[in-house]
């Protein structure tokens, strides 16, 4: 297709502001990036030689030449999570290798690395502000792990390393997907559906009418169970069939481990790649140690400190958890009571959550309206932080007609920050989950020598149930939840006050240490101003009645030491992969993780479990020897949160004293601080394990 715009004019090489998303189309991405390369690298070139080690002579050009490429990049990658399509996919693969290219270029760039250090030792780096002298101290640190002391034939190989982890990721990815997608049971006759709730039928029937029988209804059949989680997992919890949750489970545990979507061999040549990556290119013992450079974490033995404290603390628990379910399915007369394998536990777990606190997730949907959610948000936010938020709609142009816009002020009334909301599942074009990124971060300007602030703009991304007919969106409570973590993350970003883009918000936060704001605001969910405040029926106006209240605080921690020892054992796999084991011995991955199960999990995994297979985030994403970062961020985040309560989470001037503390340095000071030293800041000493145990009712397992 010929691209109708003349390239000057094309809308991604805008560079700056709110992209403008009517004008953008997938056959303008590769001119675009064709015409901005050669040009970023042209400066590339002329800024390498003329290079000052000072902040307005070496970072602040750096700044405006790689604020070029995000606000291009960001914007396609953001098309790509939220209107992806054949079109778009094809030009964002023709142009990623590039992009990374370029990327490269940069990051092991000798003369810009040699500048950094320079300034760092010169008499100006005393002026520096702590956020300068982080940007400088993490660019040096980027450009080490980027391989910039490299020469020659090493640094050629540290690059073809990088080329093929990358290409290796994204075949480990599809992989899983396609290993997902070639799984499937159909179902035929009404015994064999027993049990399936109304939701999964409906499910089910329209992926078999997809898949060829277009006759297929809800109520008749044929009915298409996959292995894909809104599939798999109701099935598995409400089955009354043991023979098809066994089937099921065993293609699940297996997925990606044989045949030409084995990913076994994959495992193999990415740990063997990024263990010569980390021991023989860049000099550290193991892959952890320096994963675990641009951490909070000092060390691999912190983590291994706090993993044991946990594991030792939901242990025990864990296996009360598995003695209570048995004796449930017992009373249930159920034959498998004695002998529950791993393909009984979700049924069992669910039926006993279902006598135990009474409610299910459908019955709350009617008091939880996203309007009234929102409100009920903003209305936490200004009681915490003094901020307010008021709708934007018009003012920005939207990838989509469901898409909203927002402004926060200050106390004054001044704006201080926007962002946007796109809340609802669209499964043709939007990928899964939930999620914030950066449109715009905040930055010092001068405009005509006049300083001004650039006010930061956030993307919040989730995927909660659609308006059906004429109903608002109805939320689960989970997706409540969901709603509010996402927005923990878009309150690091937007009440930032450092005015550099390198240090601005989550820029150059700790990886382990930036979801602290997101789980942070999660506890809100369950503070009773705050449920009541927005918990109200959509069609009468009644609010939440006070059993349902009690039952969402009972259910809270429902076989909590389960979930935490899965999260354990998870990071403790993970972990020892990247530093203890050593790919070509006589231990295979699967092997050690065997090993590791015997102390992380009450009921061992089947010896054909190929967990691994499909352990994404490790091996598809970004957590390599990171994973434990969700539970280091919790203890942190439970610790946040207690300050509250040890103030009183009924009195207002408390609440309203110890919000303004955490605004002022959670949430205000971004990356231009150590995490350690911001949350000292805010809670007056190092964070502790406590509050997250008494949260999870472990507080009593973990002497």
């Amino acid at each position: 297709m010929t691209v109708t715009v003349n390239i000057s004019q094309n809308p991604l090489l805008k560079g700056s502001g709110l992209p403008p998303f009517a004008e953008i189309q997938p056959e303008q991405v590769v001119p675009a990036f064709k015409e901005l390369l050669a040009e970023l690298d042209q400066q590339l070139t002329t800024l390498e030689t003329n290079l000052q080690p000072t902040w307005s002579g070496l970072v602040e050009p750096l700044e405006e030449l790689t604020e070029r490429l995000t606000w291009s990049w960001g914007v396609v990658n953001h098309l790509m999570g939220v209107k992806n399509s054949p079109e778009l996919r094809t030009a964002y693969e023709a142009v990623q290798p590039q992009v990374i290219q370029f990327v490269n270029r940069l990051g092991q760039s000798q003369p810009i690395y040699n500048t950094f250090k320079q300034l760092r030792a010169s008499e100006q780096w005393q002026t520096l502000e702590s956020a300068q002298q982080r940007i400088v101290e993490a660019a040096i640190r980027d450009a080490e792990l980027a391989g910039v002391g490299l020469q020659g034939e090493a640094r050629e190989r540290f690059n073809a390393i990088q080329m093929e982890l990358a290409e290796l990721s994204t075949k480990f990815s599809n992989h899983v997907l396609d290993a997902t997608k070639a799984f499937s049971l159909t179902l035929t006759t009404k015994a064999e559906i027993d049990g399936l709730p109304d939701s999964l039928l409906s499910l089910a029937a329209q992926a078999a009418r997809a898949a060829g029988s277009e006759n297929a209804t809800p109520e008749n059949g044929p009915w298409r169970i996959t292995l894909d989680f809104p599939s798999y997992g109701p099935f598995m919890q409400h089955s009354t069939r043991r023979d098809l949750r066994e089937k099921l489970y065993k293609a699940f545990i297996s997925r990606a481990s044989s045949g030409e979507l084995d990913n076994n061999p994959l495992i193999q040549r990415i740990l063997e790649l990024r263990q010569e990556l980390a021991h023989d290119l860049l000099g550290f013992e193991n892959f952890a140690e320096l994963s675990l450079t641009s951490k909070m974490a000092p060390n691999v033995e912190a983590v291994e400190a706090l993993l044991e404290e946990l594991r030792r603390a939901s242990y025990d628990a864990a296996t009360k958890d598995l003695e209570e379910l048995k004796a449930f399915a017992a009373s249930k007369k159920a034959a498998e009571a004695e002998d529950l394998q791993h393909w009984d536990i979700s049924f069992w777990a669910e039926r006993q959550r279902e006598e135990k606190f009474a409610f299910t997730a459908e019955e709350l949907r009617p008091y939880f309206p996203l309007p009234q959610v929102l409100d009920g948000l903003f209305g936490l936010v200004q009681r915490l932080f003094g901020v307010t938020v008021t709708s934007a709609d018009g003012q920005a142009p939207v990838w989509h007609e469901d898409v909203r816009y927002f402004q926060i002020a200050d106390e004054t009334g001044s704006p201080i920050a926007y962002f946007y909301l796109d809340p609802y599942s669209r499964p043709a074009e939007k990928r899964g989950g939930a999620w914030m990124d950066v449109c715009i971060n905040r930055r010092k300007m001068a405009e005509n020598n006049v300083p001004t602030t650039r006010l930061p703009v956030a993307y919040l991304v989730c995927n909660q149930t659609p308006p059906v007919d004429d109903k608002p969106s109805l939320m689960t409570f989970y997706e409540v939840e969901t709603l509010f973590h996402e927005f923990g993350h878009g309150l690091h970003h937007m009440l930032t006050k450092v005015d550099y883009p390198g240090a601005a918000g989550i820029n150059n936060v700790e990886w382990d240490a930036v979801e602290l704001p997101s789980q942070f605001m999660e506890n809100w969910c369950y503070d009773r101003p705050t449920l009541f405040g927005m918990a109200k029926h959509y069609e009468t106006g009644e609010p939440l009645p006070e059993h349902y209240y009690q039952k969402l605080l009972a259910a809270r921690n429902y076989m909590s030491g389960s979930s935490t020892l899965r999260q354990i054992h998870f990071s403790s796999v993970d972990l020892e992969l990247h530093c203890h084991y050593r790919p070509g011995n006589n231990e295979t991955p699967a092997d050690v993780r065997h090993r590791i199960a015997k102390t992380t999990t009450v009921l061992p995994p089947l010896p054909e479990d190929a967990f691994l297979c499909a352990f994404g985030h490790i091996f598809g994403g970004g957590y390599a020897a990171g994973y434990y970062s969700y539970k280091w961020a919790e203890v942190l985040s439970a610790d946040a949160f207690a300050a509250f309560e040890e103030a009183g989470l009924e009195d207002e001037e408390a609440i309203k004293t110890t919000g303004k503390r955490y605004r002022e340095t959670v949430l205000a000071l971004g990356g231009s601080k150590h995490p350690m030293e911001v949350f000292q800041s805010f809670r007056g000493r190092e964070p502790s394990t406590v509050s997250l145990l008494k949260h999870n009712g472990l507080l009593a397992n973990s002497n």
